[in-house]
């Protein structure tokens, strides 16, 4: 496991080097990737042959098959072959991912070369680039998106591994550290991108990684692991920069091992600098070079010297509701009324002063849990609340285990980084949005020799059991990737739906999760034959459909400042727009048409998310 691990964090960092680098030469192409890929394995081979026997280490199958018997991993084995089977079955849906993360690789490949866009959508730009230059070599030289799942699918299979290194080299039992490494993964946030293309899962195994390699260093005084856990927690933060707090436990696990980077450092300076780069670093001074703020989006709304109070109030509140409320439960709406009418007006007028968007602040609930909106969610949530509570009413007698300060620091440190990521965030579902931060958490909860003691018992067993029934029953009836016969279903079902409000919005919500991939294939059939630059007024909409095939035509996007001799210089002649961003061009529909000498050729409606049905889209052509 150790040795995996070491080959995905220098393979995830080398492809974001490698992407910077061909970037910087004007060479981010297939022919560029095909070079830096061939120089990369055999950088791989000479490391094989300089430092160690084996590329990979040996697989004793029986051990494996002897492991599998057992209840715990088995039911891991099988939610991660769900996963799995999910993400060959169907194409990526992630809405993000399509709206902003799959769209700008497409926008640097076409120019060869990272760019600020030109767009009014801020996520195209500000987002670190973690996965994206992981993702853009199998754009580059596939020219498909299936396979992308596989990154998150190899990131969701190492994490038991790293779940029971990390809590036992922080003081958790290891029979409790046993338990734990298999019911951890099947948290919501985890096992339900496990065959999806978003980004949170790919980060936390990454955290877990820093730590891992930062507390197997202070033992074993190697090179490799200093090395690793450099590389690991500079990877955390380009996949996430929300996860830029957690550089304080990595950084307090590297502590002992401080010596070891005088020990070498030529190659220690040298990892440094390849650190960086595959870091958030780059992106932040892009950010502040463009946009004058290193984030990208900012702080947001200032509310005096209540701001950080009130937000800490805010994200606890919706990271317990969030985190508790059933994975699958019809009376969201409901819910969500009866809270909104119980929040005082003063108060509500507080937090809307504070929190950007409406749900942080009215602290709503969904009626699935999707990997959209998933934190850890209910199953493990239940689970280790219940664990907490019974293990402090059982214990029998004080037993005191032997850790050091610095490994109680460690092991609080991700509290403090929570605390300090709750003081800055304003916006929705942080529940997801904090998915590396829960698997560094839980040894804080797990610690003691009464938790050992309590894996024991029938009762908890069973209890654990139930979660693994929980998260495979999500990964059957995931919109995404469900594992049924959802359309012989909805068929059958078709008919009764104008009835009855549940099965019209199971309809609703499926067809659009199917469609989603290549929503906008009906605009694209409207588009003139052969036409190779198209112009896009859009917000947050999923615009990767609209590249299909991969290479044949270029999006460019519009902006309010834009007139109709810029786009005739860019190569735009037609324009998809949607009718509700137009606003943003503080103008009218016609107003624009008459400032932009353009007529509407086409309307059509494209049903994109299933929260808003159909909305209207415009294709339009300058004169």
């Amino acid at each position: 496991m150790p040795t995996l691990v070491l080959l995905w964090v220098w393979v995830c960092a080398y492809l974001n080097c490698a992407g910077w680098t061909l970037s910087a030469l004007h060479q981010l192409n297939a022919g560029g990737y095909a070079v830096a890929l061939a120089v990369g394995f055999s950088a791989l081979l000479v490391w094989r042959k300089t430092s160690s026997p084996q590329m990979l280490p040996q697989v004793h199958w029986h051990k494996y098959l002897h492991r599998f018997r057992r209840p715990f991993p088995l039911a891991f084995l099988i939610l991660a072959a769900m996963a799995s089977l999910g993400g060959v079955i169907y194409a990526p849906t992630n809405y993000d991912a399509l709206a902003y993360r799959l769209p700008r690789i497409l926008h640097w490949l076409a120019a060869d070369q990272w760019h600020w866009i030109h767009t009014f959508f801020p996520r195209l730009n500000n987002r670190s680039c973690g996965i994206e230059w992981v993702s853009a070599p199998f754009l580059a030289l596939l020219k498909t998106d299936r396979l992308l799942f596989l990154i998150n699918t190899v990131s969701f299979l190492l994490l038991p591994g790293l779940v029971f290194s990390v809590f036992t080299r922080l003081g958790v039992r290891r029979r409790v550290a046993w338990h734990w490494m298999w019911i951890a993964p099947t948290g919501y946030c985890f096992v339900l991108q496990a065959g999806s293309i978003g980004n949170d899962l790919f980060g936390a195994t990454f955290a877990l990684a820093a730590v891992d390699f930062a507390l197997r260093a202070k033992k074993s005084g190697l090179a490799r692991d200093l090395f690793a856990a450099i590389l690991a927690a500079a990877m955390m933060t380009s996949a996430k920069t929300g996860s830029l707090p957690l550089l304080l436990p990595c950084a307090l696990a590297l502590l002992p091992s401080l010596k070891l980077f005088f020990r070498w450092p030529v190659r220690t300076v040298a990892v440094c600098v390849i650190g960086l780069f595959a870091s958030a670093l780059p992106t932040m001074v892009l950010n502040a070079k463009f946009s004058g703020d290193w984030s990208g989006a900012g702080i947001g709304r200032d509310a005096g010297k209540n701001a950080t109070v009130l937000r800490v109030g805010a994200n606890t509140v919706s990271l317990a509701s969030q985190n508790l409320v059933p994975p699958v439960f019809p009376l969201a709406d409901k819910w969500n009324q009866e809270v909104l009418k119980r929040i005082p007006s003063g108060l509500e007028s507080r937090l809307r002063s504070v929190m950007l968007e409406h749900q942080a602040y009215e602290f709503s609930v969904s009626e699935m849990q999707i990997e959209e909106n998933a934190g850890l969610g209910f199953g493990v949530s239940a689970l280790l609340l219940v664990s907490v509570v019974a293990a402090g009413l059982t214990r029998q007698k004080k037993i005191f285990t032997r850790n050091s300060a610095w490994q109680r620091c460690v092991r609080w440190a991700p509290v403090i980084s929570l605390l300090a990521m709750m003081t800055q965030y304003n916006l929705s579902v942080f529940c997801r949005i904090i998915t590396p931060y829960y698997a560094l958490l839980l040894p804080v909860f797990l610690n003691g020799a009464a938790q050992e003691r309590l894996v024991k018992k029938g009762w908890w067993r069973v209890a654990a059991g139930m979660v693994f029934l929980m998260a495979a029953g999500l990964l059957v009836i995931s919109p995404a990737r469900p594992l049924f016969p959802v359309q012989t279903i909805l068929g059958k079902v078709a008919g009764h739906a104008a009835h009855s409000k549940a099965l019209a919005r199971m309809e609703e919500v499926y067809t659009v999760y199917r469609e989603r991939n290549d929503g906008f294939a009906p605009a694209r059939a409207i588009l003139p034959p052969g036409l190779k630059v198209l112009g896009m007024i859009t917000y947050d909409d999923p615009e990767a459909s609209l590249w299909r095939p991969w290479g044949s035509r270029r999006i460019e996007h519009v902006c309010a400042t834009d007139t109709a001799a810029d786009l005739r210089a860019r190569g735009i002649q037609y324009i998809l727009l949607r009718e509700q961003v137009m606003s943003s061009l503080d103008c009218t529909l016609n107003d624009w048409l008459k400032r932009m000498d353009a007529q509407v050729i086409v309307k059509i409606p494209l049903n994109l998310r299933a929260s808003s049905g159909p909305l209207g889209w415009d294709l339009v052509k300058l004169n």
